[in-house]
């Protein structure tokens, strides 16, 4: 049988098989080697020959500016290369340029000359050179730049460096920016400090800038200054209301205190100082923050970092310093640098050679013909990044191409793995060799819990790792890897999830049950575990990957006798009914019952209710009740049935209120629940049977219960009062009151007054009632009693039931009472015969007058329903004077016939057309008059006698027909469709 990291493999691979495509087109990763084949310094010549010899150039902001030995200069803006701008210093030959100055923005430019000392300024705006004449008499060798403005007309306040080592701070302005009474260039300008106090020496360079400073009354600057051999740091805080010279507080300190420098040895008369902003820190206007700085000087190019956390306190702003060696081979001394990322350029007469800043190589050499010229410099753009050379004839552009494209490696052999890793993101390989090395790294040093972290993100063979971790028995250094792996994979890899969900859970399985052996499962360890154990199990990820294999973990952990874990499993799973039956088993029924009544499974209540309603019924029923209509009642009933009521007379008073519950609250209609709740109470609570019959009323077609089953249970409980009332409903009057005189004789007389309809079998229940008086309680008093209860009972109706011995005394009054009651029936049937006989004398002469009846018909009368002339066919004439023709008459009488009655006047039609007489005899009214007076009805007249009966018995406006007609509707439903298409 394959191991799990065997079957992992498989699934892998196969994994991986589903994913490739037919046709590869790629690796997936970069191909560093046509990367490594391009160099990082691509040199171009630009097409450009000046009409002089060049001099110095300088460059910032995409705006070159080129000094020639003429006295002229050219400023090109590199956007639009083609419309160069020159500009005449108005300077003799003689006085040679000593120095330009380009500030980062390109929006203003000083130029130092040697022979006059004067110092000349030039706008962006303006063609015209201006002259500084405060400036004038010191030969500017430095410019510290003002790196926060964005002016075009206002410097701001810049430091100027001199040949003598002189420091001033001045504020150039030109234009509008210039006060309206002031004639100078220079808003205003102070010396500051002087660095040649015992000896005249050169500020080869000189930079400043803030420090982040949390404050919001002053600000912190430092300030680079160097000389061949010297770079000195100047740090201090400035009043942010602090007048110009704003720089000059800083210096002031350091006029009483030495100053701080750092001092190298062999220079060579001369230095640069050059700061570097990295592209994603530059604006579009500025350089943007330096983050590192390079002092080209004798023994090499002093390298660091600008420290802006203050980790150097307040003497320092530079950290990670080292002194760059410059290549070997090199005769003569660098005339220039640039300074990029990664590298230092430097630049000699006859080439121009680069370093790395990482690992000190030299990894570029660029070797210039004659032909082109000598040498003289090389500039550097601080804000876009660009670097040129020149000669005196030519100038060169140097494009830098993936220049970090290799410094993962170097990082990666230093040890740097955070940069390493850094550099290396976009190419896949690469970032998998650095994470690789750092596994291995923290492996080598055993911290493996570490080392699992990253290995998990590598490509390395799982198992192998796997199996470094196995080896070095560090289950919790193999466990951080597998969590890890599995929080890598895709839902679509579900084969392996569930590999390494089912070896995960072995761990933590394995580790409990360790921490169990020695005693300690109530320590903060155990409890911590377990945590991170349930937590790792709560992961949708997790669920849904073993949900298919529950049977299989379910073992699992069973295996383990980690019983706590089985049912926190099995409810993540939710599978209730396991958790409920574990429950149960272990008898912690309050628990159970809690999981029954949190599920949404009422087959889990069906089933589990009659193991719950034995031990804990109360909350049962509470758990019924809380589920109201979601549960079936008639399901639960086994339950109900199941419990012993005679042993614990709480489970039956439980289950009564269910039933009621049941009844009362949801309305229940079952009769299975009714009969059980009706059984109850003649067992339980015979009390309350008799409020139950009476609420369920004493009709027999609406009760919900079985009257046979409730008279047989209330028989065989002996509740005679409950079965005399089911007795009645059921329409047994005899035997409600039969039963009733075992009882009470009351309930008789009672249940012997329902049956109203049936005067008969009501005497006969009195008489039975009365006869159980006689014989039974032998009290004739009581008996007599009855005559005035009951109005159907006579005094000879009872007297057969007296003894014989009785006198007639005890009856006396009765017999008085009832010929009384005789005499006076017979008086009043006296009464009603003679209005009888005189009502009939009066009916014969109206029937005598309305056969003499009569009235005239004009020809001009109409018929009532269909407005044509009455005499143009037969018609019908009611004593109200409304006529209608018989068609008429027939067809509005007949919506108002039953259906019976319209289908005999079908008939009797039928039959009148079969028996009509000859044509010839009914010519005449007067002859059809004739013939009925003379001779006997014929069979149609007998007919048509029968259809005057059921159509004409009375007028159809005037009867009643016309007033049960009020409520019916003038358009009838069937019609309304129709009759609403006629109108559209």
């Amino acid at each position: 049988m394959a191991s799990l990291l065997d079957q992992y493999e498989q699934a892998t691979a196969k994994a991986a098989i589903r994913r490739a495509s037919p046709t590869p087109l790629a690796t997936g990763y970069v191909n560093t080697k046509i990367k490594d084949e391009t160099p990082i310094f691509i040199k171009q010549r630009i097409n450009f020959k000046p009409t002089d010899p060049i001099s110095h150039l300088v460059v910032s902001n995409n705006w070159l500016v080129i000094a020639m030995k003429s006295n002229k200069m050219l400023r090109i803006d590199l956007k639009q290369p083609d419309s160069p701008e020159e500009i005449d210093l108005g300077r003799p030959t003689d006085d040679k340029i000593y120095k330009i100055f380009l500030d980062p923005t390109g929006h203003h430019l000083l130029v130092s000359m040697e022979t006059s000392t004067e110092v000349l300024y030039l706008s962006r705006n303006s063609k015209k050179v201006k002259q500084a004449t405060k400036l004038k008499g010191s030969v500017i060798s430095a410019i510290g730049w003002n790196r926060r403005n964005v002016h075009d007309t206002v410097t701001g306040p810049i430091l100027i460096g001199t040949k003598d080592g002189l420091v001033f701070e001045t504020e150039l302005a030109s234009g509008d920016d210039r006060n309206f009474f002031q004639s100078y260039l220079e808003q205003y300008f102070k010396q500051l400090y002087n660095v040649g106090k015992e000896k005249a020496v050169i500020i080869t360079g000189l930079e400043f800038d803030l420090l982040p400073y949390n404050s919001l009354t002053e600000h912190r600057y430092y300030i680079l200054l160097t000389t061949p051999g010297r770079l000195y740091q100047f740090i201090g805080n400035v009043p942010s209301t602090s007048e110009a010279p704003v720089l000059l507080n800083i210096f002031s300190s350091y006029e009483l205190n030495p100053e701080r420098f750092l001092e190298l040895p062999g220079n060579f008369g001369y230095s640069q100082l050059l700061f570097f902003a990295p592209r994603e820190e530059v604006s579009q206007q500025t350089p943007g923050q330096p983050k590192t700085f390079s002092w080209m000087t004798g023994p090499g190019v002093y390298h660091g970092k600008i420290d802006y956390l203050g980790s150097s306190a307040l003497e320092s702003v530079t950290v990670e310093t080292k002194l760059l060696s410059y290549p070997e081979g090199n005769v003569k001394n660098p005339l220039s640098i640039a300074v990029t990322e990664f590298h230092v350029m430097m630049l000699y007469p006859d080439k121009l050679q680069a370093i790395c800043t990482l690992n000190e190589q030299l990894i570029f050499e660029d070797s210039f013909s004659e032909n082109f010229g000598k040498l003289l410099g090389l500039a550097q753009d601080p804000t876009k990044g660009t670097i040129w050379t020149f000669t005196d004839q030519t100038v060169f552009k140097y494009k830098i191409v993936g220049e970090n494209r290799n410094v993962w490696m170097m990082y990666l052999e230093m040890g740097d793995f955070e940069r390493a890793k850094a550099y290396s993101k976009s190419n896949p390989a690469n970032y998998d060799k650095v994470i690789t090395r750092q596994a291995e790294h923290f492996y080598k040093n055993k911290n493996y819990e570490e080392s699992a972290k990253y290995y998990a993100m590598t490509q390395a063979s799982f198992e192998e790792v796997a199996l470094k971790f196995i080896t070095v028995e560090e289950p919790d250094a193999l466990k951080t890897f597998l969590l890890n792996k599995f929080a890598g994979l895709k839902a679509s890899e579900t084969t392996q999830s569930t590999l390494l969900a089912t070896w995960l859970m072995e761990i933590y399985l394995n580790q409990l049950g360790h921490l169990r052996e020695q005693n300690l499962s109530k320590a903060p360890t155990y409890q911590l575990l377990q945590n991170e154990f349930h937590n790792f199990l709560s992961q949708p990820k997790v669920k849904n990957c073993v949900s298919k294999s529950r049977s299989t973990l379910y073992s699992l952990i069973s295996s383990h006798g980690d019983s706590t874990n089985l049912i926190f499993f099995a409810s993540l799973m939710e599978d209730h009914e396991r958790v409920i039956q574990y429950h149960i088993q272990h008898k912690a029924y309050y628990d159970a019952l809690y999981i029954l009544t949190k599920q949404n499974n009422v087959d889990l209540f069906y089933k589990f209710s009659p193991q719950l309603m034995e031990v804990v019924p109360k909350q049962v029923v509470d758990a019924w009740i809380s589920q109201g209509r979601k549960l079936n009642p008639s399901q639960l009933i086994p339950a109900l049935v199941h419990s012993e009521y005679e042993v614990n007379k709480e489970q039956g008073s439980e289950a009564i209120r269910y039933l009621e519950f049941c009844v009362e609250r949801l309305e229940q209609k079952d009769q299975a629940i009714h009969n059980y709740l009706l059984s109850m109470y003649a067992k339980l609570q015979p009390q309350r049977l008799m409020t139950y019959l009476k609420f369920q009323g004493e009709d027999a077609e609406k009760v919900c219960y079985d009257l046979k089953y409730a008279l047989r249970v209330c028989t065989e409980h002996e509740h005679h009062r409950a079965s005399v009332f089911i007795y009645t409903i059921m329409g047994l009057f005899e035997e409600a009151v039969d039963l009733a005189l075992k009882v009470d004789v009351e309930l008789a007389k009672q249940n012997a007054d329902k049956p109203e309809d049936d005067e008969e079998l009501k005497k006969k229940l009195w008489l039975r009632i009365a006869r159980h008086v006689v014989e039974e309680d032998k009290d004739i008093k009581k008996t007599m009693e009855f005559l005035h209860e009951c109005d159907l009972i006579k005094i000879e109706d009872i007297l057969p039931f007296f003894p014989d011995f009785v006198t007639i005394d005890h009856f006396k009054d009765a017999i008085c009472s009832s010929l009384s009651q005789y005499n006076k029936h017979i008086d009043a049937l006296k009464d009603e015969m003679d209005e009888a006989t005189d009502s009939a004398q009066e009916i014969r002469a109206e029937i005598q007058a309305f056969r003499n009846k009569y009235t005239f018909v004009k020809g001009h009368d109409k018929c009532s329903s269909c407005g044509f002339p009455i005499l143009t066919r037969a018609f019908y004439l009611f004593p109200c004077k409304h006529m209608f023709h018989t068609d008429c008459l027939l067809s509005e009488v007949q919506p108002y016939l039953s259906v019976a009655k319209r289908q005999r006047i079908e008939d009797l039609k039928g039959k009148m057309t079969a028996a009509a007489p000859n044509e010839q005899d009914n010519k005449t009214l007067s002859s059809a008059i004739q013939k009925m007076l003379i001779a006997p009805l014929s069979k149609h007249e007998q007919v048509k006698a029968e259809l005057d009966e059921m159509i004409a018995d009375e007028c159809l406006y005037c009867g009643e027909r016309m007033i049960n007609s009020v409520n019916k509707p003038f358009i009838e439903a069937k019609e309304y469709e129709r009759e609403m298409q006629s109108w559209e």
